[in-house]
């Protein structure tokens, strides 16, 4: 099997045809987790894997491009109906996503900060993994992996989660991982000039990976421009297990084991 760890057919791009898609990851035996950016597509995440008895779950919370003080549809971040929404669906199996994005506005870091944090405390609220975006800024001055790093040392609980689309450095992957997160990786890892997360995936251990697509965007090649859809996390599969030099089935058996221990599921 194969488990997506990272989707989005609760958007927009989706609105027709979600159903067709699950429909078919079920038949190829892709599990798929669909992850919330703001209370409606929390909401939308969760409806859709109520309609599937197995391999469909969902993660609610606020994308932090959309936190307030955003140029980016802001909203504020309501835990009151994010704690109603988890009581009422046993799929959700994660909060976020989450955490420091300095890409899209890298002048609103102490709300985005105060709004990752409410979301670290309501996931242990409810012992659930948290869901992590980081993004550095355009010029690379800011990091949005090393303070996201610093938030998560200065929480006094453990906390358990991934850190998804990884796109940093190898010393930040290993520090993520001796938190005890594991490290997602997309279909970025298929582009050229992507040599070192090449070097980083060469270097973690194997169970500490996760595999995503993050449909419907960053399609793998050989779908590169076009909209990406959960059975292409097969790409990111393959390319992991060329870099690694492991069995391919090997690759997908053991993050589907890593995703499915990650959400209880």
């Amino acid at each position: 099997m194969l488990f997506d760890s990272h989707a989005h057919l609760n958007f927009q791009e989706f609105e027709n045809d979600w159903r067709q898609i699950i429909d078919d990851c079920q038949k190829q035996n892709v599990w798929v987790a669909n992850v919330g950016s703001q209370f409606e597509t929390s909401k939308k995440a969760v409806e859709i894997s109520n309609n599937f008895e197995v391999g469909v779950y969902a993660a609610v919370g606020l994308h932090p491009i959309h936190v307030l003080g955003s140029k980016f549809h802001p909203e504020k971040f309501d835990r009151e109906q994010y704690r109603q929404l988890i009581e009422a669906s046993k799929k959700i199996v994660a909060i976020g996503e989450t955490g420091i994005d300095f890409f899209h506005d890298d002048k609103n870091f102490e709300k985005q900060k105060e709004i990752f944090i409410e979301h670290i405390n309501l996931a242990q609220a409810f012992n659930l993994p948290v869901v992590i975006h980081a993004r550095n800024s355009r010029d690379g001055k800011k990091n949005a992996y090393q303070e996201i790093i610093k938030v998560i040392r200065d929480q006094r609980s453990e906390i358990r989660g991934v850190i998804h689309c990884f796109g940093g450095t190898k010393d930040e992957a290993m520090a993520f991982i001796k938190l005890g997160f594991c490290v997602g990786f997309t279909g970025v890892i298929t582009f050229d000039q992507t040599e070192q997360l090449a070097e980083t995936i060469d270097q973690l251990s194997l169970d500490s990976i996760l595999v995503e697509t993050d449909s419907p965007y960053l399609a793998p090649v050989p779908f590169r421009g076009k909209r990406n859809q959960p059975q292409y996390v097969r790409y990111v599969v393959e390319k992991i297990a060329q870099i690694k030099k492991i069995d391919y089935n090997k690759i997908a058996e053991q993050t589907a084991i890593n995703a499915k221990k990650l959400f209880r599921v």
